[in-house]
């Protein structure tokens, strides 16, 4: 039998070393990037073409490369980082394994121009599917130009199975914050389809964090600062009233490189106990440790990293963050552009402490019966401040130092439930309701609103024939503004409810892009928003039937909805979008319902075409039958 191990040939290992390391055109940015960075580049800027799928073009100032190592770039394992295995444990720079351009070369379109500033020509190579196409001496600006065609021409289920655009646009968006956050030191420029996203100039970190997030970002952030032997801690995080109800601006980073490590976020998140729902806050930290005390080659995109004294930087993180918490809420916040000066109180040198005094009447008996009680309550004890009053005892109580206190029945006790038959919430004396005139309901008559009423702000309760009808009142609400967005848009007769003040929004060029994308859909259902540029819009109206809502909020939750991965904003689904915003709109769990309230939820929810589920397919109602309720008391 002949052997049947072989060797795969590089342009074969090249590839499957690419599924690891290029995942989609996000992972082209920041290994290219990162490799710009270890350059000392200045300025970098990124411009793609159709997310990437078409092209994505790196350009630094970096200290550029030879003709001899642009060319030995592009073989595997070839790396300037390190030069033996304990250099791994000492690693500064951002790549180090030399798989990056050998895995690009090998399913995309190459184009290389860089020149070291030393040097009047540089070097100008093309490689397509690991084919070395030519190279050549060309005139070109000190630095790297990378050019990245047609990603993954030869890999055709990898192209495939890319997202849309627009989702590939926002994971593109996501490496490029994590590595601006990380370098604030160095220029950054961001453009898409020849508009530019972002122009990040140096500056410092509260600077960097602003410019990508938005102005509002400012107000939201609270310093934190702490150095230890084992770890030293830097950054920002976010006052728990600013949390937000999905991820997206949450970064850690190590020797200033980000990682995902969820139990550094729990102890995080255990620090704002109490303080936050189910929101989440924003954290910017930056963790500087000792590089032999970490091992970031445990994954091949590097964001994983494993920690030596992971339980003891848990602590750390979680007693700087309840600092910083504390002296938010504690410490008063000093405006040094007011006029005059805060007074503050300076201990003297002949002050001195002095404890407090408190009084005590020796003589005090609470077992003597004659000061026990009184009809104008307890006595002092012979203090001389005097009786005082007992609220929770009249005269005709009795109390003896033998026996428990009793008292006397207010004749008139009747006089306490009078009105409460009026309440339409609260179904006083009806113990048993037997629907006779309709198969769900009593009647619909005035005293339908007494059949129904609220449990814990959350539930609808009614009696129906066969038992105990229960509806959960947001996802109620939410099929009863789903279908009027639905109605609104076939019928292309939205009403719009116009603000008296315009509302003007500025928002991150991430949140503007998922409001831009949808903004034709937005004003079928009845919403008048316009693009003011620079990343604004003006909220001018929102639908008619959406009372007492705010339409920041709204547009708020529609942006975190946008952000996730199961939200396809490029196929504009009205579905969707109307998904989106009814359950943004919907009354709230915790609300409290007037009887009207109630009854014009269930009246709207049984005109529904699907009453039993909500948009995205939760239940609505459930019935607990006669027989159910009557098992409780056997």
């Amino acid at each position: 039998m002949s052997d049947i191990i072989q060797l795969l040939p590089d342009s074969v290992a090249n590839q499957i070393a690419a599924g690891e390391v290029v995942q989609r055109p996000a992972s082209v940015i920041k290994e290219l990037v990162e490799n710009a960075i270890d350059a000392g580049s200045s300025d970098i800027k990124i411009i793609l073409k159709d997310a990437g799928r078409t092209s994505i073009q790196i350009i630094d100032n970096g200290c550029g490369m030879s003709e001899t190592d642009a060319r030995l770039s592009f073989e595997r394992h070839a790396t300037s980082k390190i030069r033996k295995a304990e250099d791994l444990f000492c690693i500064h720079t951002k790549g180090f394994r030399g798989e990056a351009l050998a895995s690009i070369a090998a399913i995309a379109d190459v184009e290389l121009k860089t020149k070291r500033h030393e040097n009047e020509l540089g070097t100008y190579i093309n490689i397509k599917g690991s084919e070395v196409l030519s190279q050549e001496p060309v005139s070109c600006p000190n630095g790297t130009n990378f050019l990245i065609k047609n990603l993954f021409f030869n890999v055709p289920a990898r192209r495939k199975f890319l997202k849309t655009n627009a989702t590939e646009l926002k994971h593109i968006i996501n490496e490029f914050q994590r590595i601006a956050l990380a370098h604030t030191e160095i220029n950054f420029t961001l453009s898409h389809n020849d508009s530019e996203l972002y122009n990040l100039p140096e500056g410092n970190l509260r600077q960097r964090i602003v410019n990508i997030f938005g102005r509002p970002m400012n107000q939201n952030l609270i310093d934190l600062k702490t150095e230890t032997t084992i770890v030293n801690l830097k950054g920002f995080i976010g006052k728990p009233e600013y949390a937000k109800k999905s991820y997206g601006e949450q970064f850690f980073f190590v020797n200033n490189r980000f990682m995902k490590h969820p139990y550094f976020h729990k102890a995080l998140m255990s620090a704002y106990d109490k303080l936050l729902g189910t929101t989440i806050p924003s954290y910017f930290i930056f963790l500087d440790v000792d590089p032999s005390s970490i091992d970031i080659n445990i994954h091949p995109t590097k964001t994983e990293i494993k920690f030596e004294d992971e339980f003891a930087i848990f602590q750390i993180i979680q007693a700087a963050t309840k600092e910083a918490l504390g002296k938010f809420n504690i410490v008063p916040s000093i405006d040094f552009n007011t006029e005059g000066l805060i007074d503050i109180p300076v201990p003297q040198k002949d002050d001195y402490a002095r404890l407090p005094e408190v009084e005590i009447n020796k003589n005090f008996n609470p077992f003597e019966e004659e000061k026990s009680m009184s009809s104008q309550g307890f006595s002092g004890g012979g203090s001389s401040s005097g009786s005082k009053s007992f609220s929770g005892f009249t005269p005709n109580t009795e109390f003896s130092s033998g026996s428990s206190f009793k008292k006397e029945v207010d004749p008139d006790w009747q006089k306490l439930y009078s009105g409460l038959e009026k309440d339409n919430n609260v179904v006083v004396h009806q113990t048993s309701i037997e629907p006779e005139e309709s198969e769900l309901f009593q009647d619909q008559t005035e005293s339908f609103a007494r059949q129904i009423f609220q449990f814990k702000n959350k539930y609808i309760l009614s009696p129906v024939k066969s038992g105990l009808m229960v509806i959960h009142q947001q996802r109620a609400h939410e099929r009863i503004l789903y279908e009027k967005f639905i109605n609104s848009i076939k019928a292309e007769q939205s009403i719009t409810q116009q603000n008296l003040f315009p509302n003007e929004m500025e928002m991150s060029p991430e949140d503007y892009s998922v409001i831009s994308a949808v903004l034709d859909d937005l004003q079928k259902v009845g919403f008048d928003i316009e693009s003011n540029g620079n990343n604004t819009i003006v909220i001018k109206g929102i639908p008619g039937f959406l009372d007492d809502i705010e339409p920041e909020e709204i547009i708020n939750d529609f942006i975190e909805a946008g952000k996730s991965e199961t939200f396809d904003v490029k196929n504009l689904a009205r579905e969707q979008i109307t998904s989106t915003l009814a359950k943004s709109a919907s009354i709230k769990t915790g609300k409290k319902l007037s009887g009207f309230e109630m009854q014009q939820i269930v009246d709207e929810l049984f005109a529904c075409s699907s009453p039993n589920y909500s948009p995205d397919n939760k239940l609505i109602i459930s019935i607990m039958n006669t027989d159910q309720i009557d098992k409780l008391f056997n």
